[in-house]
């Protein structure tokens, strides 16, 4: 894949890390990454994606910009406001890098659209905030072999999964949360989250869709990092395989 003299200065830092280097920036440039949320964990990873140059990123998201969202979704400005977070999002991430195609879809993923999204990408970035959307995603992404970023946040803490299920030795998002892992009616709105964490969570899910894109160091998927801000510790822990899952056992 060639790149222009203005590629080639743009991804510099990149090319130079022996881990990364010039195939490494190509495959970034060949992949296609979907983005599911806009919000605290998708705001700063599109910053991220676009800034690695991933080649296309599509953005699924049914939500407004709304005031609350600025204390933490750095990627909208004030003005921003009332408008769909997916167009705010994709003029913002065209900003910081014109040689990425972002394509802004206004609604919510459902289980009639999903598979048409998630077949043919190279990566998912899961960043929504109802466990019935995470569960369609993983599941369709399981389904079609697509490499699952997961990330969710609350309060001070947050966590961080990659999931590929179809492989013999890794767990599916199934494997790691059951059929009921959340109390119903408890989210952001209601408990809160500190806007800072947002920003780490979402950046270090960029960093695995880059991980996944071109793999470098050592294998994230089945690994679930646990963070903890009030008492900064970072914690990951080995997820196992279900060998009775519904969904990827056998």
């Amino acid at each position: 894949m060639n790149f222009s003299d203005a590629e080639l200065e743009r991804y510099a830092r990149h090319i130079v890390l022996p881990e990364i280097g010039g195939a490494g920036q190509a495959a970034l440039k060949a992949a296609r990454v979907l983005v599911v949320g806009a919000g605290g964990i998708g705001s700063p990873a599109l910053q991220y994606l676009a800034a690695a140059g991933v080649g296309e990123i599509d953005i699924i998201d049914g939500d407004q910009v709304d005031l609350s969202n600025l204390q933490r979704q750095t990627l909208f400005p004030t003005d921003s406001v009332g408008t769909p977070k997916v167009d705010a999002a994709m003029a913002a991430a065209k900003r910081i890098n014109p040689h990425c195609e972002v394509f802004a879809w206004p609604f919510r993923i459902d289980a009639d659209n999903a598979p048409d999204f998630i077949k043919g990408q190279s990566v998912i970035l899961d960043g929504t905030d109802n466990f019935a959307t995470r569960l369609l995603v993983a599941d369709a992404a399981l389904r079609h072999r697509v490499p699952l970023v997961s990330a969710a946040v609350g309060r001070f803490e947050g966590q961080l999964g990659v999931f590929r299920g179809w492989e013999a030795d890794k767990p599916c998002y199934r494997c790691f949360v059951g059929n009921d892992p959340e109390t119903a009616g408890i989210n952001c709105s209601e408990q809160g989250v500190l806007g800072a964490l947002t920003g780490i969570m979402g950046s270090l899910a960029a960093l695995e869709v880059i991980r996944a894109i071109h793999p470098f160091g050592e294998d994230s998927a089945g690994k679930l990092l646990l963070a903890d801000t009030l008492a900064l510790r970072f914690r990951t822990l080995t997820l196992p395989k279900d060998p009775g899952c519904p969904a990827c056992s056998g």
